[in-house]
């Protein structure tokens, strides 16, 4: 079988409007995908900038894939949360990047986005925060998610480092 080492970290997320940011983050593939080691998902630790607007978490992603086909290649989901001083915990974005099919490191960069709700929804924010959340995640990484009403929230930087063994055998050339 063909396999897939996807080596990197979360670096951060700037752009947001609120501080002390964390990320909830899982790696998804199609069934063709198997997890032989590493974690599917995770969750960074809060960090609240004293200066910039730049929250760094530098989380690794450590996961090693088996494969018969290429149909259903990992995905990085991302839910970014901001925490309050109260530890309630509020969505400011959902965002999503395709692991890389090239070997080598590359630093990416996933633009997140948030439902925009009504013009009350709207406004709760603004006063008393939270907002609309999807009920589900699934339609925020669909692509039909083009019904739903969004808008702009901020981008995480990732740096991943990939490494592809066996594809040539498989009739993939690398």
């Amino acid at each position: 079988m063909a396999e897939l080492h996807v080596i990197g970290q979360l670096v951060g997320a700037s752009g947001f409007p609120q501080r002390s940011l964390f990320c909830k983050w899982g790696l998804h593939a199609g069934s063709a995908w198997k997890l032989l080691e590493g974690l599917r998902e995770g969750q960074t630790q809060v960090d609240d900038p004293q200066a910039g607007d730049m929250a760094y978490w530098c989380h690794p992603i450590d996961v090693h894939y088996a494969t018969k086909g290429l149909q259903g290649w990992p995905k990085l989901h991302l839910e970014v949360w901001h925490q309050d001083s109260l530890g309630r915990s509020e969505l400011l974005g959902y965002g999503f990047c395709h692991v890389p099919s090239t070997p080598g490191c590359h630093s990416l960069t996933c633009v997140t986005w948030r439902p925009r709700g009504t013009w009350w929804e709207r406004l709760s924010r603004f006063w008393l925060g939270g907002g609309p959340q999807l009920l589900a995640p699934d339609p925020a990484y669909a692509a039909d998610r083009f019904r739903l009403r969004t808008e702009a929230a901020g981008t995480v930087r990732v740096e991943l480092g990939v490494i592809l063994r066996h594809f040539e055998r498989y009739g993939v050339q690398c």
